[in-house]
């Protein structure tokens, strides 16, 4: 189908153009993989000249959403999941936006809490807590890695209830209602273990991110390290004027 642009707008017209095929790429109407018909037949479907075109795709490119594979053409890369810097859960937000989320635990067992994580949740050093790692996946992409620790006092947990749900909604049929956490958020390279699971290449670049979240009572309920693939993933902030 013809695509509209808005010649009067003062955005210029390949950044229109290349808004509405990311709009595509994150919506799942251009899936992951998806061939693009080529710079001519876009050009004419968006009313636009090539070169217009032409620079849409490849600021589209630059940003990973395209890829050009030679003797092939352009196909659609990973769309980005962007997640606002708020109190809620991977899992929540991949269900809201029909990204099919899927949990694979790998590894799941009560262990007494090492110094530094006893410290995070507010407990007696060597305190039982539930350790385990996940790695979670937006349909069929790995998108996140992620140790997490709860201490044993809150609730019963299971590893088939990790793989069924995500955390943040069992703390919420167990009663326990979250109400603010700290979080900090990084950058590094990936490992060759860690990029394996998350369909990378080792040292790939990753989004760090650590939280301690607490309930309406005060009480530390879980610490988390996850990562994610910087090529896949973004944190969006919102910042107001006072």
């Amino acid at each position: 189908m013809p695509v509209e642009v808005d010649r009067n707008s003062p955005v210029p017209l390949y950044f229109q153009a290349a808004q509405h095929l990311e709009q595509m790429i994150e919506s799942g109407e251009l899936p992951s993989g998806t061939r693009l018909e080529n710079e001519i037949g876009l050009a004419d479907r968006f009313g636009l000249s090539r070169p217009t075109m032409r620079r849409a795709i490849g600021y589209l490119v630059d940003r990973g959403l395209l890829i050009r594979r030679r003797g092939v053409g352009t196909e659609v890369g990973h769309a980005k999941v962007r997640r606002q810097v708020e109190l809620t859960s991977l899992y929540d937000d991949l269900a809201k936006s029909r990204r099919s989320p899927r949990t694979q635990v790998l590894s799941f067992a009560v262990e007494p809490a090492p110094d530094e994580i006893a410290a995070e949740l507010g407990l007696a050093a060597g305190t039982d807590v539930y350790a385990f790692e996940r790695l979670r996946y937006a349909g069929t992409e790995p998108l996140a890695l992620m140790h997490n620790y709860v201490p044993v006092s809150l609730l019963r947990l299971a590893a088939a209830d990790l793989e069924e749900q995500g955390l943040y909604n069992l703390f919420r049929r167990a009663g326990i209602n979250l109400r603010a956490a700290r979080q900090s958020i990084g950058a590094r390279a990936s490992t060759a273990a860690e990029a394996r699971a998350l369909g990378e290449s080792k040292g790939a670049p990753l989004l760090t991110m650590s939280r301690a979240a607490h309930d309406d009572h005060g009480r530390a309920v879980e610490y988390g390290n996850h990562i994610y693939p910087a090529s896949r993933y973004s944190f969006d902030i919102t910042l107001t004027c006072w």
